[in-house]
């Protein structure tokens, strides 16, 4: 992280930023560090609204007294592809996780996706998973079960009739047409609601008012899914380095 640590008189600066409704990006400016230092600093201590300096300070001392040495010895454990800095990776993966688990997903289920999102093979078994997030294998099934159930990853046999998890370029298609269809059962829910409520009562008026909305909701993000479905699946432009590697010599 660039800077080495965040200090008490930075957190401090970070909690007066928030108490100020200042977005991330300009705390992270004024104090000249990553927005995402930002993020996961403010993310891991309570969020925008509980955050505090001192708890804070002193929560991630607890944390780098306990965690420092286990936390060194797998990112070094870890090999790294295409010449990567395993310390800028395991920094990364922390962000990314963070970031997961302010959007809603529990922790475990939020480090098991960012293992796939940042796996350049895009899959790996539940004992990879395992052994990478050096957690139990109940703890990966559990993770997995949820994944599955919100489309966010899906699962094959390999040649070893092993399960693999597989987070390929239609997961965030297939995840968005699934809050879509969510967001239809409440609509019809609340509509029970204003039969049953008394058309243009309060009560009713609001719940078709919700429903309205989340119809109107749903109906704009499947369209905007379609239409930008293609996204999912661009390709990285190939390079003149990428083409023209020698073959390896095999004597």
């Amino acid at each position: 992280m660039p800077g080495g640590r965040l200090t008490q008189q930075e957190r401090q600066q970070i909690a007066l930023g928030l108490a100020d409704s200042l977005p991330y990006a300009e705390i992270a400016r004024r104090l000249d560090r990553p927005t995402s230092t930002i993020t996961r600093e403010v993310m891991r201590n309570g969020g925008p609204t509980a955050y505090r300096a001192d708890l804070a300070h002193r929560a991630t001392e607890r944390r780098a007294h306990r965690r420092r040495p286990a936390s060194s010895r797998r990112a070094e454990s870890v090999p790294q592809p295409h010449g990567r800095d395993a310390e800028a990776v395991a920094e990364y993966e922390e962000t990314l996780t963070t970031v997961l688990m302010a959007s809603g997903l529990p922790k475990m289920t939020a480090r098991v996706l960012t293992c796939l999102f940042t796996t350049d093979a895009g899959s790996l078994t539940a004992s990879q998973l395992a052994q990478r997030l050096q957690v139990s294998p109940a703890s990966i099934s559990k993770a997995i079960a949820f994944l599955e159930s919100q489309s966010l990853v899906r699962r094959e046999r390999d040649e070893r009739r092993r399960d693999r998890y597989l987070v390929d370029d239609e997961l965030f298609y297939q995840a968005t047409i699934a809050s879509a269809r969510s967001n239809d059962q409440l609509v019809e829910t609340a509509r029970q609601g204003v039969a049953i409520l008394g058309p243009r009562t309060p009560a009713a008026t609001r719940l078709e008012n919700i429903a309205r909305f989340l119809d109107f909701i749903s109906e704009s993000i499947t369209r905007a899914a379609e239409q930008a479905r293609e996204v999912l699946h661009t390709k990285p432009e190939t390079t003149s380095n990428d083409t023209a590697q020698p073959s390896p010599d095999h004597g």
